[in-house]
């Protein structure tokens, strides 16, 4: 799987180029991935490019149609009520994912929290058995419910809380660097459960979108709680 892995990671150099600025963004406060050469060898070159690669190919990011004015942000958002565990019910990208969903390199979200008025998602990632946390914090842009992160190398990472009532979530991320934009949408919930009308929301934007649908992970059961993560803060 790892070779396969490798040759689409080959056809992806956009995608690359994005998430080794994400990476650097926490290998600068001397964070990395604890144990990623002993798990994967060789491999290991092309997986140090950053963490959140793991999260693009994973999720088969591409170009985004959408523009930023096509994308709302939940009127009066208040991030302390989104803290807390959140579950992936269904995720959706530009074009057909490119990790098939029993590859060994996952990475999902766990759970979001505020942080005065930045907001940080704790994110695990998993592979041949091993899990381990990774927090990224983002910064509010000015407007109510937008946060993004800028990297030193030029780029950026901006999230919209689309629509929630705080127990469900639309989350609407878009990385964009050197004129390269890649975007997700993912309906969350905390349960494990397909509400209808949170359901024919997101699928909404599916349709407008043209959006295919990728791999969901969860790995509640796999991982440690978010206070043993390991932190890569931007």
């Amino acid at each position: 799987m790892i070779p396969e892995f490798s040759k689409s990671l080959a056809r992806t150099s956009g995608l690359a180029q994005v998430a080794s600025q994400c990476w650097r963004m926490g290998t600068e406060k001397g964070h990395q991935l604890p144990g990623l050469s002993s798990l994967w060898g060789p491999a290991v070159k092309v997986l140090e490019s950053g963490p959140l690669l793991l999260l693009i190919l994973s999720l088969g990011l591409a170009r985004a149609q959408e523009t930023l004015e096509d994308v709302p942000v939940q009127p009066g958002f208040d991030a302390q009520k989104v803290e807390g565990r959140w579950l992936t019910v269904q995720l959706a990208a530009s074009h057909a994912p490119l990790a098939a969903p029993d590859d060994p390199l996952r990475l999902a979200l766990h759970s979001i929290w505020s942080r005065g008025e930045d907001v940080e998602l704790v994110l695990f990632w998993t592979g041949e058995g091993v899990c381990q946390g990774l927090n990224v914090t983002v910064h509010p842009t000015g407007l109510l419910g937008q946060y993004q992160s800028a990297f030193k190398g030029g780029g950026t990472i901006l999230l919209h809380f689309v629509s929630t009532d705080y127990s469900h979530l639309i989350l609407y991320v878009r990385f964009q660097d050197d004129g390269e934009v890649t975007s997700l949408w993912a309906l969350l919930a905390r349960r494990m459960l397909e509400d209808p009308q949170w359901l024919g929301q997101y699928l909404a934007y599916v349709s407008k979108f043209h959006l295919q649908e990728g791999p969901v992970f969860n790995l509640d059961d796999q991982c440690p709680p978010p206070e043993a993560s390991v932190g890569a803060t931007p």
